[in-house]
């Protein structure tokens, strides 16, 4: 069974518009609320096959001290609340056979929680992040307050507002006729390839992001580029804007800084890589935009 692709299901029911005041604390005071909590950029799960990254209220007490706290919105009818703990304490729940804590990505890759927390866990992953890096005013410089819900940093010095943010990136398989064109990073996993990608400038449409990031990386002059797909990607807080692009030229060139490596590769070459069984080269991981992009393609 072709596995979805990762963080994009959230059962919940967002509260990023809330606007009283005392939500966030109602909602972290409640008795019935699930909590989701990061040591550092660690989840913490609770143990199981799967397990799950929805703890109840009471593992908050388990916390010598915690940060900033996000209301991320209502479950079936419970509130549930992403905290911020400092990374050490990480040890407390390691030391616990009913816990697990865990770097995001393998938790998608094992499948440690059911699919449709991922993308709990991503949005909660993303705010928490932002505060963290966000704690004074790009303005002026004061210290910045968490505020609606944890949806917004006020600074009490300059009246300034801020809010998260999410950058995009274009990530593309380029086609010409029966080939597609891939390439690799050195930090890849052995043998693997996947579609190119990067981040869209200001002031660029997608499409001129997806034809200005193929020249640069690989030589290829790009035509008509065609929307399919997104992801949210939580590393720390990107959206995968996935398109096909269908290519003018063939003659690769690349300067070996970003890409190790770029060819292009036949529809048979694709299936036994999505298969595991070529000889040479590995597919994009499963839980990633670009494992769908080249699954897709080699389907039409």
């Amino acid at each position: 069974m072709t596995r979805p692709i990762a963080y994009i299901t959230n059962p919940l029911v967002r509260h990023s518009a809330e606007r009283d005041p005392e939500a966030l604390a109602k909602a972290a005071g409640d008795p019935h609320a699930a909590m989701v909590i990061l040591a550092g950029d660690l989840p913490v799960l609770r143990a199981g096959e799967p397990g799950s990254s929805l703890l109840p209220a009471s593992v908050l007490s388990r916390l010598p001290a915690h940060q900033e706290q996000v209301f991320l919105g209502i479950l079936g009818d419970r509130p549930v609340v992403a905290t911020l703990a400092p990374p050490e304490t990480a040890e407390l729940f390691q030391e616990d056979p009913a816990f697990a804590v865990e770097d995001l990505r393998s938790i998608a890759v094992r499948g440690l929680v059911p699919a449709e927390e991922l993308g709990l866990l991503a949005m909660a992953k993303s705010l928490l992040d932002w505060h963290r890096r966000h704690r004074f005013c790009a303005n002026c410089g004061a210290p910045t307050a968490a505020a609606q819900a944890g949806f917004q940093r006020d600074c009490a010095a300059c009246g300034a507002q801020h809010f998260p943010r999410t950058d995009p990136v274009v990530i593309m398989l380029i086609t010409r006729g029966d080939k597609c064109l891939m390439g690799r990073q050195p930090r890849f996993a052995e043998k693997m390839y996947s579609c190119l990608a990067g981040f869209l400038e200001p002031g660029e449409t997608i499409e001129d992001a997806v034809r200005r990031e193929t020249f640069e990386e690989a030589g290829i002059r790009v035509g008509a580029v065609r929307y399919r797909t997104s992801q949210p990607w939580p590393f720390p807080s990107n959206v995968m804007i996935g398109c096909i692009g269908e290519a003018l030229t063939d003659e690769i060139t690349f300067d070996g800084e970003e890409l190790e490596d770029a060819r292009w590769f036949t529809k048979d070459d694709v299936r036994r890589m999505l298969e595991g069984t070529h000889e040479h080269y590995m597919a994009p991981s499963p839980i990633a935009i670009a494992h769908h992009l080249v699954r897709e393609w080699v389907k039409d």
